[in-house]
């Protein structure tokens, strides 16, 4: 099929895709090998899934045997300033710079769609779209087409991009012609691991999820550690530091499609605001978002700890109404909240109150942690 690939490239670009690359699917023994030694280290904490789905995600073959090649996509998100500024605004919550926008699977799978369809019409062979919704393992997939290189962070990085990238897979039965693999050009850089407010990289290219912001924002569906709260400080969905200070983000480009920008309101959210939302509001204020999938207690939860960090006793209103909430994960936070910014007088009272009412086991164990 000569100058099908080249065509392709062509129409991902008018897509509105940054860079596309095609790679051939074979089992992978060095990635089975890595993402065995991760699960079986415990490190993808409470997502049970990732153990579930292990011996599928180990080999891309093993999803769709009559899969013969992968075209993989990138969009880029770049932000269109400096994300660690907005974590000094300690009274507004920080978002992180993927979930600003529209939702990227939503944004993305139309285009992906357009793209699969002329392909399967062009070669004659079946297709199958994939935006992080199935195990495949997109990344190890990405760095074989030449896309970009997985970093000491353990996420993409491209000369081109920078580290602010999504990524799109179409399977194919067609067997096209592979583009050269990328290497890794981190070199002696470090600044990704040491930037990591709770220490989540172990070593260099390995991550611990349990010790990971954006996990423990978005994924973990209980208690967050008290060790890591004071180190979230106002982040209250997911974490860019680690993407944003990669030195390859000097050649970023600000996100080119316009339903990936930022939202104003997301931006700099004040915590007071985002305290007062019950189910619908936070439905409504999220629809179209990612934030919306990780749902409303668990964000509130997040926003209490903000609060906690903030130094800003305006917040003390909104913060003890959620003494009340209806979620008992709410309530812990609302009271670990509650010892962060008042003093003890009022912590005092509110404690007499409320403590003795109390049937959660971890909201009383809150209360006698003062």
């Amino acid at each position: 099929m000569p100058g099908l690939e080249a065509s392709l490239k062509t129409r991902a670009q008018a897509e509105g895709f940054a860079s596309a690359r095609v790679t051939r699917l074979a089992p992978d023994p060095l990635m089975a090998a890595r993402l065995r030694g991760f699960i079986a280290l415990g490190l993808h904490g409470d997502m049970g899934w990732m153990a579930d789905t292990e011996a599928r995600r180990a080999d891309p073959t093993a999803l769709w045997p009559a899969a013969r090649s992968a075209v993989m996509l990138a969009m880029n998100y770049g932000p269109d300033s400096d994300p660690l500024a907005r974590l000094k605004e300690k009274s507004t919550g920080v978002i992180s710079v993927y979930a600003l926008g529209r939702d990227y699977h939503a944004v993305m799978k139309g285009k992906l769609k357009r793209l699969a369809q002329w392909l399967a019409q062009e070669s004659g062979a079946e297709v199958k779209i994939f935006v992080d919704t199935a195990p495949l393992m997109e990344k190890p997939l990405a760095e074989k087409a030449g896309l970009g290189w997985q970093g000491k962070h353990s996420n993409l990085v491209s000369r081109q991009l920078g580290s602010w990238i999504f990524l799109g897979a179409i399977l194919t039965g067609a067997e096209l012609a592979p583009d050269e693999a990328e290497t890794d050009h981190c070199g002696s850089c470090r600044s990704c691991l040491d930037i990591c407010p709770t220490r989540a990289f172990p070593a260099p290219y390995r991550l611990d999820a349990r010790r990971c912001i954006s996990y423990l924002t978005i994924e973990h569906k209980g208690h967050i550690a008290r060790e890591f709260r004071e180190a979230m400080g106002n982040r209250i969905y997911g974490c860019d530091d680690c993407l944003a200070v990669c030195p390859w983000n000097k050649f970023a480009q600000v996100a080119s499609e316009v339903k990936l920008r930022a939202r104003a309101d997301l931006v700099a959210p004040p915590l007071a605001e985002l305290l007062s939302l019950d189910d619908a509001g936070f439905r409504a204020k999220f629809s179209g978002s990612p934030v919306k999938r990780t749902g409303r207690d668990r964000f509130i939860r997040n926003v209490l700890i903000a609060a906690g960090n903030s130094d800003d006793i305006s917040l003390l209103p909104a913060v003890e109404a959620r003494l009340a909430d209806l979620s008992p994960l709410i309530r812990a936070m609302a009271v670990w909240a509650l010892a962060r910014l008042a003093g003890a007088e009022r912590f005092d009272v509110l404690r007499r109150r409320h403590e003795a009412g109390e049937t959660d086991a971890e909201v009383k164990v809150e209360w006698q942690l003062r």
